[in-house]
């Protein structure tokens, strides 16, 4: 996977006025400079922080949110008030801001000069004034926005913009994103429909289909060597199953044959997502298995089944917000409950697709089963179980008529606790956070879909700042929900953004 941060900058406004005088505003700048340094230096922030010059006057503030916001390597602004700034200053600039935004409350001093402080002090020192002034106006404009709150050498602080800056590189992703399908949804199902073009208005991606058999022409012009290539990955990261390497040989070549065609047809329309649909699948002779699955662990690329553009979407997303760090992004499907007092659980799986990316707790086992669907021979496959991973993520996105809305299960995926040595699949069993039964009914309640994006890597903080970037709701079920509150919030949602979509 390309590094999605290399290059991106996250700017740091800092905002003051001219009042205090230029010996003042030289200390600004350099208390900002040993901020801006020190967060950088935690190693915690995944994008560059440019500091940019001090913010004195509404003409300087518009100027910086408008370069900003054509700036295609500025991915996000942070915004602290060093001393007082003068909030109606920001309305300008604000208005014209398009990047994701995070609101800093910090200040370069960290305990109060008890015997010394003076009103030079106070007159240089003031965030916690300025910065209130500063949220005043972004409430009264309705702007949405992060707050992190704390001293900048706290690890907190760090942390926290360090995942805000992933969830803005994944809005950034989602600008840039195009998912390319191969055929069209699979029959009379109806989660996996949706706005293609709201989409679009919403998150910036552009959701389009090619023909299967264009596909097909890219497999059928793959070389042999990048065939050969693949191979040879998979024997250095799998436990290739003896007969594919012997008397399937074959069916592996044709594997690694379609994985090549769909990267080198993805790479040369610029799509970081992609979606199949095993009702509709040309002139290939396998459904894509072990290919779609490498597409998130290997390229960072985006994959769902069935048609389903949306869970394409939010894989992307997750890959791309959780680049560099452990774990992955992943297609994801509720397939059976364990009702077992005290072992209540949920197995989640796909008939191929579920991606090693999201961990796993032996080395995957590449092999070759029958599959019931889809009329094609037989198709090969990644078997493995996902590994114990404590608040793990599912997300799914639901298309509302009017909005779309995100449904989000914290998660504890724990280790299978029987062999499962006949099932031909990828799967991961988890203990859906407050129970199995207040999360099921929960996820029914709000529409859910059966499809979601299970990350490892990242976890709820950076999904609900992702969620706030986009404009979109976001449900959450954890360990504090209970049923009767969830209904009601999925009301007050409900009647909020209506009102907010007839604007």
């Amino acid at each position: 996977m390309n590094n999605p941060f290399e290059g991106k900058e996250i700017w740091f406004g800092v905002g003051s006025q001219d009042l205090y005088g230029e010996e003042a505003l030289r200390q600004v700048a350099e208390q900002s400079t040993e901020i801006v340094d020190a967060l950088n230096k935690t190693g915690k922030i995944p994008a560059k922080l440019v500091l940019k010059p001090t913010l004195k006057s509404s003409d300087g503030i518009k100027q910086f949110m408008t370069e900003a916001s054509s700036n295609p390597n500025c991915i996000g602004v942070v915004a602290w008030m060093h001393t007082f700034s003068p909030a109606k200053m920001w309305i300008r600039g604000l208005e014209v801001l398009t990047k994701p935004l995070l609101q800093l409350n910090t200040q370069h001093h960290f305990e109060i000069p008890w015997d010394t402080i003076d009103m030079d002090f106070m007159n240089l020192n003031q965030s916690a004034h300025g910065d209130r002034e500063f949220g005043y106006i972004l409430t009264r404009l309705g702007i949405a926005r992060k707050i992190v709150v704390g001293h900048y050498t706290d690890p907190e602080v760090a942390e926290k913009i360090g995942t805000w800056a992933r969830a803005c590189a994944g809005w950034d992703a989602a600008q840039t994103m195009r998912v390319m399908r191969w055929g069209d949804n699979m029959r009379n199902v109806a989660v996996t429909e949706g706005d293609k073009t709201e989409a679009e208005r919403v998150f910036g991606t552009q959701v389009n289909t090619w023909a299967v058999n264009e596909l097909v022409s890219y497999v059928d012009k793959v070389k042999d060597d990048q065939v050969k290539a693949l191979i040879e990955d998979y024997k250095a990261k799998y436990d290739v199953a003896p007969e594919l390497l012997d008397a399937r040989y074959d069916s592996l070549f044709t594997a690694a044959k379609e994985e090549a065609g769909m990267v080198n047809m993805m790479n040369d329309y610029g799509a970081t997502a992609a979606v199949d649909n095993f009702e509709d699948l040309g002139t290939l002779s396998q459904l894509p298995g072990v290919g779609p699955q490498r597409l998130p662990s290997e390229y960072g690329f985006g994959f769902s089944a069935e048609g389903d553009w949306k869970t394409s979407m939010l894989v992307r997303i997750g890959a791309v917000m959780g680049a560099g760090l452990e774990g992955g992004a992943s297609l994801m499907e509720d397939y059976s409950y364990n009702f077992v007092p005290g072992h209540e659980e949920i197995m989640g799986s796909h008939m191929l697709e579920v991606s090693p990316s999201v961990g796993s707790i032996a080395k995957p086992k590449l092999e070759i089963h029958p599959l019931g669907i889809g009329n094609k021979a037989d198709p090969v496959r990644l078997v493995f179980s996902v590994a114990p991973h404590k608040d793990a993520i599912v997300v799914s996105m639901a298309d509302m008529r009017e909005r779309f809305r995100l449904v989000m299960n914290v998660v504890d995926v724990v280790e299978p606790e029987g062999s499962l040595k006949v099932l031909p699949t990828a799967r991961a069993l988890w203990k859906p956070q407050p129970s199995l039964k207040v999360s099921a009914e929960c996820w029914l309640r709000s529409g859910a879909a059966h499809h979601t994006c299970m990350t490892t890597s990242v976890g709820r903080e950076a999904w609900e700042d992702f969620a706030r970037m986009a404009g979109v709701e976001l449900a959450t079920i954890d360990e504090s929900t209970t049923p009767e509150q969830f209904e009601k919030d999925l009301m007050m949602e409900e009647i909020y953004h209506r009102l907010e979509n007839q604007h």
